[in-house]
């Protein structure tokens, strides 16, 4: 699953949800349903970027509440 805005690194993307910003997620290529609840795995940044981080984030409503 990637976030919907392409983070560089994952520092950044706690920052953004710290900052208050309302971040969601999609799963590119649409061939399973993005979830609206539970915990996803995220990975960052987007393809064809090499991906240099991974996290953990809780999704609640559709968006992001927390990363680990």
């Amino acid at each position: 699953m990637y976030c919907t805005e392409n983070f560089p690194t994952k520092k950044a993307l706690k920052q953004a949800l710290a900052d208050g910003r309302k971040l969601t997620i999609f799963q590119p290529g649409g061939m399973f349903p993005t979830p609206t609840n539970g915990t996803v795995a995220l990975e960052g940044p987007h393809y064809p970027k090499p991906h240099k981080w991974y996290a953990q984030a809780l999704i609640k409503d559709g968006l992001i509440v927390s990363v680990k």
